[in-house]
């Protein structure tokens, strides 16, 4: 049972800043997903962990331990890779039993642990195939239950199902909660994905520049994003953001968006009065913005340019004001590409940002 600590972890190539003064706990046995774009440091931050890279400043604790000069072996984590890295002359009881027989562990005791690993994850009647004679998804389990075997302290998984189709990325997903569920082991995921971080991680710390822009559940991330960039790297489709700029009406204040003035509920309208600022970015989700009639308050034209049926909603994007506006509704609105429509946002979930630092007003 391992509680994994950042205190002020900075790494660096060359001047390259690859994670910037992290400061980061995963409690014990708790399942968090590192999250972010391509170059942010999330996997620099799983190596780090691993003992595959050393701090170029700060510590990592595991409890109250600190790892920094421990070696890879020594830290008894386990790490899951992208791209399986089985060995492909091995059948798949040789691949799950190769860590233990590196570890000098006994016959019987690699033959209980396989048989364990292989009956959790469902491939006790694969044990005789090779990786070649292996779906995608049947790889995956292997290499799971490789990392498996090792009873390790802390999962390391690092984009672990990308290589997988839409469908059975799914399924896996489905299968990793399930083994963390059972195990409870202290586990650190990273994807870019963000439909796969908001749907397996018990928390989600968004990385950005090497920086934790937010940590919290997903649905604190979702609902209460501190800043633009959290806002638009959170939900798909992305938050609409329209710029606007503060002005006075009907002796409060309001948000003159260009093409039409947006007048704020009460909670907003102090939001605003605190923040003291002049220019502001309105933003509002697709399944936050509402159909409605002419001449409703705050109700704004749109041109319908694009309708997309994804499952059970749809996707319309409008042109508003010159701008791009996406709204996500369901398909028994038969909303027609060409069709002007009155749109209002649901004021209840609005979110509204400061312009010039981009954080969090409302």
């Amino acid at each position: 049972m391992v509680e994994v600590r950042f205190e002020d972890v900075t790494k660096l190539f060359g001047s390259v800043i690859a994670v910037n003064k992290l400061n980061l706990t995963v409690e014990d046995g708790d399942f968090l997903v590192l999250l972010g774009p391509s170059g942010c440091g999330k996997t620099t931050t799983l190596r780090l962990v691993a003992g595959l890279e050393n701090p170029t400043a700060g510590n990592i604790y595991f409890n109250d331990s600190i790892i920094n000069d421990l070696s890879p072996k020594d830290r008894n984590v386990a790490m899951v890779f992208q791209s399986y890295a089985l060995y492909p002359n091995l059948n798949v009881y040789e691949n799950l039993a190769f860590p233990l027989k590196a570890r000098k562990k006994s016959k019987d005791e690699i033959r209980k642990r396989v048989k364990n690993a292989a009956e959790l994850l469902r491939i006790d009647d694969l044990l005789d195939r090779k990786p070649g004679q292996l779906s995608g998804g049947q790889c995956q389990r292997v290499a799971l239950g490789r990392a498996l075997v090792r009873n390790p302290q802390v999962f390391l998984m690092d984009e672990p199902l990308s290589n997988l189709d839409a469908k059975l990325r799914v399924q896996m997903r489905v299968e990793i909660q399930r083994l963390h569920r059972k195990l409870k082991t202290t586990t650190i995921y990273v994807t870019h994905d963000q439909e796969e971080a908001m749907t397996i991680g018990h928390k989600v710390a968004l990385l950005n520049n090497g920086i934790i822009e937010q940590i919290g559940t997903p649905s604190e991330l979702y609902d209460n994003p501190k800043n633009m960039f959290v806002a638009g790297f959170i939900g798909s489709p992305t938050m609409n953001k329209l710029e606007g700029s503060i002005i006075e009406k009907n002796g409060n204040l309001a948000i003159d968006l260009g093409f039409f003035v947006y007048e704020p509920p009460r909670g907003v309208i102090e939001a605003l009065r605190e923040a003291k600022t002049s220019e502001v970015v309105l933003g509002i989700r697709g399944e936050d913005t509402i159909i409605t009639k002419k001449g409703q308050k705050n109700a704004f034209k749109a041109k319908v340019e694009i309708v997309q049926l994804v499952g059970r909603e749809v996707h319309v994007h409008s042109i508003v004001g010159g701008k791009s506006l996406v709204m996500i509704t369901d398909p028994t609105r038969n909303i027609k590409v060409g069709r002007e429509i009155w749109l209002m946002p649901n004021e209840k979930r609005i979110h509204l940002f400061d312009k010039k630092t981009e954080k969090a007003i409302f």
